[in-house]
């Protein structure tokens, strides 16, 4: 006979009535929208030439090596920064979660798998925005209930961080999004078990995702103490403390025992010169915080976008909280890449924002203070999608290759199987299934083939004249023209001439970190 539980321990799904069949049919609706923008979002970026090899070629490099039994390496993250050969990507980030997508390699071995896998990921997590929505409005009337979850579900499903990532190709906030939704859908419905379950394969994410789970134990905590739960007290207090710990020994522990440089993702020069310098700074001049926080101007209005897309309302919610790590990350940061609001980073804050912000209206709901709050929020988060992603996709010109772009697409096609490539880090991803491919950088690597444009400026070159230069040089050395059209060239090593400053890294290289170029975040749109 089960045991019954505890007073107020209730799943509150049902509390509203169990959902009807065209409340499941507007479900399925709502995840099939979301799958269909951002897969076609990301096929488009595809189609267009705008997936790159960072990051799609290198997670698509990382996810084969698992598909093969292998640790994930990625030769395009490897030789660009100076890692050792071998090096494993488990040291540069903490993201074992990526290896559940390796059986999905054995069925179609392309980079566009990872595209249509991050697609199918977001959109997972409608359903559960559907029932976090049910949750917050258990109080509420059938019918506002089922409002406020397909509201909820339409806001999530064409959310523009969602929107954002899926644009720019893939990366591992795929399973950040969809675990962070579960955790936080099974701590409103008091599964506490199930709430530590996915708080833990949350962790596997990134090594950062600790904190969040550390911030939740701490919500979660103070809820059940106040609603008399002891397991959800004790699970809270659990997470807390976890949380953080296992961030500590995966940064301090793990990555360098993998192979992660000490330091290397330090962006916190402003602070101090590492972490014990910086929390010896603040504690001695603790204003040195805001004055990184809105230094540059940028940060701010970075700020302002994130929580006025939803009309400020996830500051209403303790779950708020949860997104003050992330947050925190980037206003104090000294890297231009982590300002703007046209990266991956803010899918990682939307299933916490977009939780806090329910949970606020129906807070405001009790107090008949609803409506215009959440006619607000729907419509600037409506207009941020427009602008970052759903206009994009109505555009012909956004579905072809740019003009620069379009001969790299053929040049890459005359390339063999098997061939060791330099290649146009536009172009990289196409390569990355049949060949060991190499973003042509700064530094000649002496590849049998190399693809490269001389008439527009491609990552990671300072300008146009440095690409001719390489070409120039190549061509003194042993390289033979093979094909050419509209600034595109295609070199192939016909002589074992010695090309001056050619060099892979060997096995004491010191890794190197990216020169972030001077347009990189003084815009918070600019791609």
């Amino acid at each position: 006979m089960p045991r019954p539980r505890p007073s107020g321990e209730r799943d509150t799904a049902a509390v509203s009535g169990a959902p009807g069949a065209r409340d499941r049919h507007r479900g399925i609706a709502l995840t099939a929208l979301c799958f269909l923008v951002c897969a076609a979002l990301g096929l488009q970026s595809w189609t267009a030439l705008r997936a790159t090899g960072f990051d799609l070629g290198i997670f698509d490099q990382a996810v084969r090596a698992y598909a093969h039994f292998e640790l994930p390496r990625s030769p395009i993250k490897n030789v660009h920064h100076e890692f050792p050969p071998g090096f494993s990507l488990l040291g540069d980030h903490f993201t074992p979660a990526l290896a559940l997508l390796a059986p999905l390699y054995w069925l179609w071995d392309d980079p566009r798998t990872l595209i249509l896998a991050q697609a199918a990921l977001f959109a997972a997590g409608v359903p559960v925005v559907r029932r976090i929505a049910r949750h917050a409005f258990a109080d509420a009337a059938p019918l506002v209930a089922r409002r406020a979850a397909d509201l909820g579900g339409l806001v999530y499903a064409l959310g523009w961080p969602l929107l954002n990532s899926a644009y720019n190709g893939f990366h591992e906030v795929a399973f950040a999004v969809p675990f962070t939704l579960l955790m936080l859908e099974r701590g409103l419905a008091h599964r506490y078990g199930a709430t530590a379950f996915w708080a833990a394969l949350l962790c596997t994410a990134k090594e950062d995702m600790g904190l969040v789970v550390g911030a939740y134990g701490l919500v979660l905590a103070v809820r059940a103490h106040r609603a008399g739960h002891r397991t959800g007290r004790a699970t809270g207090a659990v997470l807390a403390l976890a949380g953080p710990l296992l961030s500590a020994l995966v940064i301090t522990w793990f990555l360098p025992a993998m192979g992660g440089p000490e330091g290397y993702y330090w962006s916190y020069g402003s602070l101090g010169a590492d972490p014990a310098d910086a929390l010896a700074h603040v504690l001695t001049a603790p204003w040195v915080l805001l004055q990184a926080a809105v230094t540059p101007f940028v940060k701010v209005a970075m700020v302002a976008w994130i929580l006025g897309t939803l009309a400020l309302l996830p500051l209403g919610s303790p779950t708020f909280l949860l997104a003050v790590p992330l947050l925190a990350e980037r206003v104090l940061s000294d890297n231009p890449n982590h300002w703007p609001v046209i990266n991956h980073y803010d899918a990682f804050l939307w299933p916490i924002l977009l939780t806090a912000a329910l949970e606020t209206l129906a807070r405001l709901h009790a107090r008949r203070g609803i409506r215009s709050w959440a006619v607000t929020a729907i419509a600037l988060s409506s207009a941020a999608a427009v602008v970052l992603g759903l206009g994009l996709l109505v555009r012909p010109d956004f579905w072809r290759p740019s003009p620069d772009k379009r001969p790299l697409a053929t040049a890459a096609a005359l390339i063999p199987d098997g061939a060791t490539v330099e290649a146009d880090n536009t172009v990289a991803p196409r390569l990355t299934a049949r060949t060991d491919v190499v973003i042509a950088d700064r530094t000649p690597r002496g590849a049998d083939w190399v693809l490269l444009r001389v008439n527009d400026r491609t990552f990671p070159f300072a300008s146009t004249e440095e690409q001719r230069q390489r070409v120039a040089l190549l061509l003194a050395h042993g390289y033979t023209k093979v094909w050419h059209r509209d600034g595109t060239v295609l070199l192939h090593r016909t002589t074992p001439t010695p090309v001056p400053g050619a060099h892979r890294p060997g096995p004491d290289s010191t890794p190197v970190r990216e020169a972030v170029p001077d347009d990189v975040g003084a815009n918070l749109l600019l791609r």
